[in-house]
């Protein structure tokens, strides 16, 4: 039986298990699935509830244990190959929650967006189709163009009622058919009335989201990919408008886009970066008339420097890049620190792309300090290891046009421990095998080993370099006091007796030996294993 205690932990882990695992996602399906199955045929044995988690066997097709927390369901455990949230842990779960409620009860509750979702996309196909019918794009004239989109979207998106969270997406894909099957037939006229129409999308998206008082982690959930979507889509519709030359026609339509960029970014609301990425991909791609960008540029810079939005400063930084005006764009990314940081990425981009490092070394040399700042606001590894890693490449090709190592290797070390790969790539190839020796030191054995490879490298030129990093990798293994862990130690302290005899220091081996083995005494099974490696033996002979 279930503790009473640790009934209503079960009750927020049985809610936690139901927001992290999406309906909609065939894996997890499967996994709800399959772990139902198991649970029926009574296949969890010796289930005990233990300090706020479960504990259990599940006989699959070999028996496995599983561990599952309760404040965290996704910290848990379990001895099959599989990767994640997996069967035998969901089998064990149910096993457990039918104590207390029902399971099928919980099932059904978490399916239940999946067919929402699925009967909204039904929905949205049949209007999406009625208003295809009666929407005419014959003419060609922006604000006819506006008025569709508008009305589609709130037929579309809001004809049932404000709509949950994960049905949005359903919806909107029902949107995006009949803005395409709507589009004029000509080509041309084609992208640009697509890509009005997802200019129009985004915004009215993003003020839906902001009116239902959407969260990121609900919007991150279920439709932030949906926005992602249409920058891409954004992103190659004006790639292809700006190939060849636009027709006369499109002017008065390139006027009203050029106003409509206006309203992106005059919001401190939610999707900043998305607000300012659409703004410069059209100020870059399709907005290229000097007057009109000198006339943006002193619109913004016109409202005064404390009163722009953050979106606006951000854009007047993009008016300053097309000007080359980089020294004013540096100082608007210094004013706003890490947050302006990774709109660097695209400028610097676009200026290795074109060739042009005298330009890019400006972006570099900021991004070089603020790596450290970056990187110190977060303790997440994994985000500070995609954003090192980012940044590391976006900088190569300059590196390699202006031959600017000493930044180069500047950067990598302002960005330890997150660029220690690079680093001690970058130390090994060079030869600086003092500096690669530190980063090992510095990183220590328990979190990186060493390739044999680069180990006889190293051993062949620079010995002496090597013992500071056998020294504590050989201290490390010996403290965790296993078998494992002492065969490790001793194939190290092999290597090292190895690099004292190349040095010829033998002496200094021998007192080192000594020392540990009289500090070590007590430790029977270490012991043994410098016997079995000989270490113990060669030294009596000796």
């Amino acid at each position: 039986m279930i503790p009473d205690t640790q009934i209503q932990h079960l009750k927020i882990a049985a809610r936690e298990l139901q927001g992290k695992l999406r309906p909609e996602s065939d894996e997890d399906a499967k996994i709800v699935q399959k772990g139902l199955m198991l649970y029926r045929q009574g296949l969890v044995h010796h289930l005990k509830i233990v300090g706020g988690s479960i504990w259990a066997t599940v006989q699959d097709v070999t028996p496995v244990r599983v561990y599952i927390s309760f404040p965290d369901p996704e910290d848990s455990s379990c001895t099959c190959p599989g990767y994640g949230f997996c069967r035998h842990r969901m089998a064990a779960f149910f096993h457990a929650y039918a104590q207390i409620d029902s399971v099928a009860d919980w099932v059904e509750e978490w399916r239940k967006p999946a067919r929402e979702s699925s009967l909204a996309e039904q929905w949205g196909i049949k209007k999406a189709k009625d208003l295809v019918k009666t929407n005419s794009t014959d003419r060609h004239d922006y604000n006819s163009w506006v008025d569709t989109f508008t009305n589609s979207f709130q037929e579309i998106l809001l004809g049932q009622g404000k709509p949950t969270p994960y049905i949005i997406a359903n919806l909107l894909h029902a949107y995006m058919r009949q803005l395409r099957a709507s589009a004029p037939v000509q080509q041309e006229w084609k992208n640009l009335y697509e890509l009005v129409g997802k200019l129009y999308a985004f915004k009215q998206l993003a003020g839906l989201s902001e009116e239902l008082g959407h969260s990121d982690e609900t919007v991150n959930r279920y439709y932030r990919y949906v926005f992602d979507t249409i920058e891409e889509d954004v992103e190659d519709l004006i790639a292809t408008l700006s190939v060849h030359s636009l027709p006369f026609d499109f002017d008065s339509f390139m006027v009203n886009l050029k106003d409509e960029t206006a309203t992106l970014i005059d919001t401190d609301g939610s999707f900043v970066f998305e607000r300012v990425n659409l703004y410069r991909m059209l100020w870059n791609g399709l907005l290229k008339k000097p007057s009109w960008r000198d006339e943006e540029r002193a619109r913004l810079e016109n409202f005064g420097p404390n009163r722009r939005t953050f979106a606006e400063e951000l854009s007047l930084a993009h008016h300053y890049y097309l000007a080359k005006r980089d020294k004013d764009t540096i100082e608007i990314l210094k004013k706003h620190g890490t947050a302006a940081l990774t709109f660097l990425f695209y400028w610097l981009e676009e200026l290795t792309s074109q060739g042009d490092h005298h330009r890019a070394g400006a972006y570099v040399e900021f991004l070089t300090q603020q790596m450290r700042n970056f990187i110190g606001q977060s303790g997440d590894y994994h985000r500070n290891r995609d954003f090192t890693r980012h940044a590391i490449r976006t900088a190569a090709p300059y590196f390699r046009l202006a031959g600017r190592e000493e930044l180069y290797e500047r950067l990598l070390s302002q960005s330890l421990p997150y660029s220690f790969i690079e680093y001690e790539d970058y130390c090994f190839e060079k030869g600086l095998y003092d500096r690669w020796a530190e980063l090992y030191t510095y990183a220590s054995f328990e979190s990186f080993s060493i390739p044999n490879d680069k180990l006889k490298v190293v051993q062949k030129n620079a010995p002496e370099v090597l013992l500071p990093i056998l020294h504590q990798a050989a201290d490390g293994l010996i403290a965790q006091k296993n078998r494992g862990s002492y065969r490790q130690a001793v194939r190290l302290l092999k290597k090292l007796r190895t690099v004292y005899k190349k040095l010829k220091r033998v002496p200094e081996w021998e007192t080192f030996f000594n020392k540990l083995l009289d500090r070590t005494k007590r430790l029977r099974a270490f012991h043994a294993e410098c016997e079995r490696g000989k270490l113990i033996v060669t030294e009596t002979a000796e």
